[in-house]
């Protein structure tokens, strides 16, 4: 077998995150005499994030590895030399690709839009329209959201989008929002609510509220809500198995997939928690009061509340930090989702001891220098990686 079809038949099996060690050192060697990248990771990395990350489907991993070979096409029929260049430079140029879907990471991460074929940054806030269109939001620009019709809808101003409160929707027709790891962002949505999302947060909601309908949104990740009151259009928080029923008021939702709780913290007015199967009751749903906590677990599906100190949960929305109580392990997430890093922790007797803390805008050196203070703990940053012993 030729070596055009023996790197074609490695590359992909290592998008399909089957390469055994040996293999994957072929991969960097590959890289690095066609000098693709500077940061291409080692073999040590590969094989640690192979360890994390489940096999791509194979038939997505072939159309991620169809992409290349039609880069590698295009690359060859558009080159001004002369020259005959083998395969494997073709190859050389589009399989730069690789170092972002290896082991299906950035599909994962929803770097692909296969709609349109358009590569987009993981790092980058998206909002998909109601006809599955992905619309990259940059903070620093102004832009309009427009419907499948080319109505515009919304404008958009650095890190802010609002609402037409004015827009001729009859029927409901819902935008979602990704926010990824390192930033925040905020709606304003056709009724006047004000929304701060978080980082790590996605949001479905409707373009505009229909007369006669419920308010309801669909949020996993963390919110803080500010509802425009409307006593005929009770607004519905779904967080999974837990819907937050208002009618005007100030909160927090907490709701990210990997924590065992989805929190609500009130700071105004009155929130009802039920699970998702429940009609709301008010004598029978749990009745959140202003400086009150419901804590709703999703593994026996019970809610429990308790009065806590609301700026706690809600200093995120300005750029604050705070960790109360918390496990070292809960706190590694949230460093994760505010730094965008990935952090590993191999100090066992480290992960449930309890910490509390308060940091402003700083940056993760400040926040791992005041572990290391009072714990002395030993870490190093690599890129975004941070390993903690």
């Amino acid at each position: 077998m030729n070596e055009n079809s023996e790197i074609q038949k490695l590359l992909h099996k290592f998008i399909l995150n089957k390469c055994n060690s040996e293999e994957s050192n072929e991969v960097v060697a590959y890289y690095r005499q066609n000098k693709l990248t500077d940061d291409f990771p080692t073999v040590e990395d590969i094989q640690l994030l192979a360890d994390e990350v489940p096999e791509m489907d194979k038939a997505k991993a072939d159309a991620i590895f169809s992409k290349i070979l039609i880069d590698a096409k295009e690359a060859k029929e558009t080159t001004i030399e002369t020259k005959k260049i083998p395969l494997v430079r073709y190859l050389s140029i589009a399989a730069s690709i690789l170092v972002l879907v290896s082991l299906g990471w950035s599909y994962q991460q929803g770097f692909f839009q296969e709609k349109n074929n358009v590569v987009i940054d993981p790092n980058a806030i998206t909002l998909q329209l109601a006809n599955g269109d992905v619309q990259v939001i940059s903070e620093t620009k102004k832009s309009q959201v427009t419907d499948s019709k080319g109505n515009v809808v919304a404008s958009q101003n650095g890190n802010k989008i609002v609402y037409d409160t004015q827009t001729t929707l009859e029927n409901l027709v819902y935008n979602t929002i990704k926010i990824p790891y390192g930033k925040r962002f905020e709606l304003q949505l056709s009724d006047g609510t004000i929304v701060h999302l978080n980082s790590g947060t996605t949001m479905k909601y409707p373009v505009k509220f229909i007369a006669g309908e419920n308010r309801q949104v669909f949020l996993d990740g963390e919110a803080f809500f500010d509802v425009s009151k409307d006593k005929k259009h009770p607004f519905v928080v779904h967080a999974d198995n837990l819907n937050v029923c208002v009618l005007g008021t100030h909160f927090n939702v907490s709701n990210y997939p990997e924590d065992d709780l989805t929190d609500v913290v009130l700071v105004e007015g009155s929130v009802g928690l039920q699970t998702a199967n429940e009609k709301f009751d008010s004598e029978k749903n749990t009745i959140l009061k202003p400086g009150f906590k419901g804590s709703f677990s999703k593994k026996d599906n019970r809610i429990e509340t308790k009065p806590v100190l609301t700026e706690v949960y809600t200093s995120w929305i300005q750029g604050g930090l705070t960790f109360r109580n918390m496990t070292f392990r809960n706190i590694t997430k949230k460093l994760e989702r505010r730094y965008n890093v990935t952090i590993e922790n191999q100090n066992s007797k480290l992960a449930d001891e309890k910490f509390n803390a308060s940091f402003g805008e700083e940056p993760i050196e400040k926040v791992l220098s005041y572990f290391n203070d009072i714990h002395g703990i030993n870490y190093t940053i690599k890129n975004n990686k941070i390993l903690i012993k």
